[in-house]
C-alpha cells in the first residue's frame, strides 16, 4: 500500500517540477492530432500533379520514392469508372432519361442549320430551303428519334465521364469536396479534441514512466488513433446500431443521405452531364461518331456527302439545343430522388472509397507526424534530444584542488 502512495506522490511531485512541461503534453497532441488530420485531408485531394523526385512513380499510386501526389488525382481513373458505374447502374437509365426529348422540338431548334446548309453550301434560294425545310425538319425529327432508340451504342456515359476526369483531375476532387464538406471538416477538427484528450493519457503516463521516449511513442499513438478515429466516425456504423439503451447511432455520412444526394445531383448534371458534353462525347468519341455518321447517312437517303455536311454544321447551331435538352433530361432531380432512395449500403459506397484507397497511408502518415511531434514534447522534456542508450560513458576525473592546498592525506 505504502509502495502505491510512494508512486503517485513521486508523481505529483514530478508535476510540481515541470508542471508547465506537464500541461504542454495534452495541447501540443490536441495539435499533432489537428494538424495530422488537417494533413491526411490535403493528402487526399492535392497535390494535383506530383510533386518529388522523379525517381519511382507509377500511375494509380499516390506515393512515390521521394514525393506524393493526392491520392484523387492519382486514381481518378479508377474512382471516376467506379461513381460511373453507380450513376448508370443504380441512379439512372440512360434509355429513359434520353426517352424524354420531344424530336419535334429539338428539329424546330436547329431548322436555322438548314437554311445554313442550303444558302452557304450549295447556293440554293432562300425561298426553295424554306420551301422544304418542312421536309428537312421531318428528317431531323426521324433522325432524334433513331438517335433515342440507339442511344447506348451513341453515348458512352462511361467514357465520357472517365475522359472528363482523366483531362481534368481536380473536377473529381471538387465533387467530393463538396459532397463531403461537413464530413471533411469533421475529420480536420476532430483531431484536436481527440488529440487532446489522448494527451491527457499521455500526460498521466510520462508522470508515472521514467522513459522520456513514452512522449515520442505517445504521440506516435497520437496521431495514428485521430485518424483511425475520425475516419471510423464518418462512415461506422453503416446501419442504424443501438448500443444498449443508447442510439441509435450512425456514420455521420450515412445522416446526410438527402442534403448529399441534394450537392452530388447538382453537381454532377451541371458540370458532368450537361448536354454540351454529352453532344461532344457523341461526335468525338472514334466508336460512337461512326455510329452516328451511319445512322444520320441513312436518314439521308444513303447520302455520305450530306450526312458529313450536317456532322460538320451541327456543332456551330447545338447552342440553340443544350438549354432545351438540359431542361428536358432533368438529370438533376433525377439522380437526386434516386440517390435518396439508396440503401445506406449503397449509399456508403458514394464517398468512402476515396479513404479506403489508401486509408493505412493516411493513418500511418499521421503516427509518422505524430511520432514527430512526440520528439519536440521529449525535447521540452529533457532539454535535448538523448539517446540514453547510444549516450557515451566519460571517465570522471578527480576534483582539481586550489593553489598551495595541502596534500590530501
Amino acid at each position: 500500500m505504502s509502495n502505491g502512495i510512494g508512486v503517485f506522490a513521486a508523481a505529483a511531485s514530478k508535476f510540481r517540477g515541470s508542471w508547465r512541461t506537464y500541461i504542454c503534453i495534452p495541447l501540443i497532441a490536441a495539435f499533432v492530432g489537428w494538424f495530422t488530420n488537417y494533413l491526411a485531408v490535403q493528402m487526399i485531394f492535392y497535390p494535383i500533379n506530383y510533386i518529388g523526385l522523379p525517381l519511382w512513380v507509377r500511375d494509380g499510386v499516390p506515393l512515390g520514392a521521394v514525393g506524393w501526389r493526392g491520392i484523387v488525382p492519382s486514381k481518378a481513373k479508377k474512382m471516376s469508372e467506379a461513381m460511373v458505374d453507380m450513376v448508370t447502374g443504380q441512379l439512372l437509365s440512360v434509355e429513359e432519361v434520353f426517352g424524354r426529348l420531344e424530336p419535334k422540338k429539338v428539329a424546330q431548334l436547329l431548322h436555322p442549320m438548314i437554311e445554313t446548309i442550303g444558302l452557304e453550301t450549295y447556293s440554293i434560294p432562300k425561298a426553295v430551303t424554306s420551301k422544304f425545310s418542312f421536309l428537312y425538319g421531318s428528317v431531323l425529327s426521324a433522325f432524334v428519334k433513331d438517335m433515342q432508340k440507339n442511344i447506348v451504342e451513341l453515348c458512352d456515359i462511361r467514357k465520357c465521364v472517365v475522359e472528363q476526369m482523366m483531362e481534368d483531375r481536380e473536377l473529381l476532387g471538387k465533387l467530393f469536396q463538396k459532397c463531403g464538406e461537413l464530413e471533411l471538416k469533421f475529420l480536420t477538427n476532430s483531431g484536436l479534441w481527440f488529440g487532446f484528450l489522448l494527451g491527457v493519457i499521455q500526460m498521466i503516463v510520462a508522470l508515472f514512466v521514467e522513459n522520456p521516449w513514452s512522449l515520442s511513442i505517445g504521440g506516435g499513438i497520437v496521431g495514428f488513433a485521430t485518424n483511425w478515429l475520425a475516419l471510423k466516425w464518418i462512415f461506422c456504423p453503416v446501419n442504424p446500431t443501438k448500443i444498449g439503451p443508447f442510439g441509435p447511432f450512425q456514420g455521420l455520412f450515412l445522416t446526410r443521405q438527402k442534403a448529399v444526394a441534394q450537392e452530388f445531383s447538382q453537381f454532377f448534371a451541371q458540370n458532368v452531364l450537361t448536354s454540351e458534353k454529352l453532344f461532344k462525347s457523341i461526335l468525338t468519341d472514334e466508336r460512337t461518331s461512326a455510329n452516328f455518321f451511319e445512322l444520320l447517312k441513312k436518314r439521308l437517303w444513303g447520302s455520305a456527302a450530306a450526312a458529313t455536311l450536317v456532322v460538320k454544321e451541327l456543332p456551330n447551331h447545338l447552342a440553340n439545343v443544350h438549354p432545351y435538352v438540359d431542361k428536358t433530361l432533368a438529370l438533376e432531380p433525377t439522380l437526386r430522388k434516386s440517390m435518396e432512395k439508396m440503401t445506406s449500403v449503397q449509399f456508403e459506397r458514394v464517398l468512402h472509397p476515396i479513404f479506403e484507397e489508401d486509408e493505412f497511408t493516411l493513418i500511418v502518415a499521421g503516427a509518422i507526424l505524430g511520432f514527430l511531434a512526440g520528439l519536440v514534447q521529449q525535447a521540452i522534456a529533457t532539454g535535448t534530444f538523448t539517446l540514453k542508450f547510444w549516450k557515451r560513458k566519460t571517465k570522471k576525473l578527480p576534483p582539481t584542488q586550489p593553489p598551495n592546498a595541502p596534500p590530501a592525506a
